[in-house]
């Protein structure tokens, strides 16, 4: 600093009271300042053992093979406000569920989260919310991909500098590509880190072939496929090596125990995730399967996430809000709904109030978010 402006400067030593230099105003209570205690925000108090990541640990701390042991994934939902922001406390208690039952790894910002309806701001917001809170607990899988190879390329160098310990990436939709475009489009995004290529034809108009992930198989960031084709194509795969996660809950349970897939990337997990890691975990049970199978199929009467935005509002566990074009279940469905949790025992279910059927007048829809 110039001398001139230094000597402009006023000298405390010359004050006999320097309190009376730095005023506090007349309501100003020190005393109690000083003394009170700062409380963090309900929704994000967590238990001590969820680490956050450190700023000394390398930005791809998980390897593709810590990825490929995780046998229960969970699509899990993304909450809301009345006004459609984020209910981080909901969906904190949600993830909290998840860990606490066993779920080992999570998808954030999916098709079953809405990521579809997200912001990128909002989208690698609630990733790095979730690696924040979370990620020492459970594997973090962002998804970060799109139709356009510039935005999935943009979106994973963000998500994994804010910590994910995994992509999710999906074929390009809508427009789509030839088979080359295809390998080229994942050969962009595959050297960022580990990541699940998802196949799910029924969203995208486009099968990814097995020739594209045979192409790609050699990179070591592969670590697996999300399949949605069905079991036949889940065997060509297992049979070479390389490691399948089912993308169909109806299918989970024999992909996983007679076509060798080494788990699930779930929506019913969310609900009753303590059920899919038995089911997951504890071998053949063809009679947990049944009994989980209306549920299952009621949850996909309507395109997800349709059904698991109403269950998680009957059961208390969020905020009846939808996000459009989403909109609730009809009354009947919901009615069916009741019934089928206390069939199956309401125990199983997230959440600890009384699943309820609910009024039409009870949903929230939002048109700008």
């Amino acid at each position: 600093m110039p001398a001139a402006v230094y000597h402009q400067l006023p000298s405390l030593n010359g004050l006999k009271d320097s309190s009376a230099f730095f005023q506090l105003p007349p309501s100003s209570n020190v005393s109690t300042r000083r003394n009170a205690r700062w409380r963090s925000p309900e929704a994000a108090v967590i238990p001590s053992f969820h680490l956050p990541m450190r700023s000394f640990e390398v930005k791809n701390r998980t390897f593709s093979e810590d990825i490929k042991a995780l046998k229960l994934i969970t699509a899990i939902k993304t909450p809301y406000l009345p006004d459609g922001r984020f209910d981080l406390e909901a969906y904190d208690s949600l993830v909290n569920m998840q860990i606490e039952n066993g779920v080992e790894g999570v998808i954030v910002g999916g098709t079953t989260g809405e990521g579809q309806l997200m912001s990128w701001d909002e989208h690698i917001m609630l990733i790095g919310h979730t690696v924040n809170c979370f990620g020492g607990s459970i594997k973090v899988i962002g998804n970060t991909g799109s139709n356009s190879t510039r935005e999935a390329i943009h979106a994973s160098e963000q998500g994994f500098a804010v910590g994910m310990h995994g992509a999710l990436h999906i074929n390009p939709y809508y427009g789509k590509t030839s088979i080359e475009g295809m390998i080229a489009h994942f050969d962009s995004v595959l050297h960022m880190g580990p990541t699940i290529i998802y196949n799910v034809p029924s969203r995208t108009g486009q099968d990814i072939p097995p020739s594209v992930i045979f192409a790609l198989a050699k990179n070591p960031n592969l670590a697996g496929i999300k399949e949605c084709v069905g079991n036949d194509r889940v065997e060509q795969y297992t049979s070479k090596g390389i490691v399948v996660w089912s993308g169909n809950d109806d299918q989970c349970h024999d992909s996983r125990w007679d076509f060798d897939a080494v788990g699930v990337i779930s929506v019913t997990s969310n609900l009753v995730p303590g059920l899919m890691r038995e089911l997951m975990f504890s071998g053949k049970n063809p009679a947990l399967n049944a009994k989980l199978m209306p549920l299952i199929e009621w949850l996909f009467k309507e395109p997800n996430p349709i059904g698991l935005n109403t269950a998680l509002a009957q059961l208390g566990v969020a905020r009846p809000v939808f996000r459009l074009p989403y909109v609730p279940l009809p009354l009947a469905k919901r009615v069916e709904f009741v019934n089928i949790v206390n069939e199956i025992g309401r125990q199983h279910f997230v959440g600890e109030k009384d699943v309820q059927v609910l009024d039409d007048d009870d949903f929230i829809l939002v048109d700008r978010y």
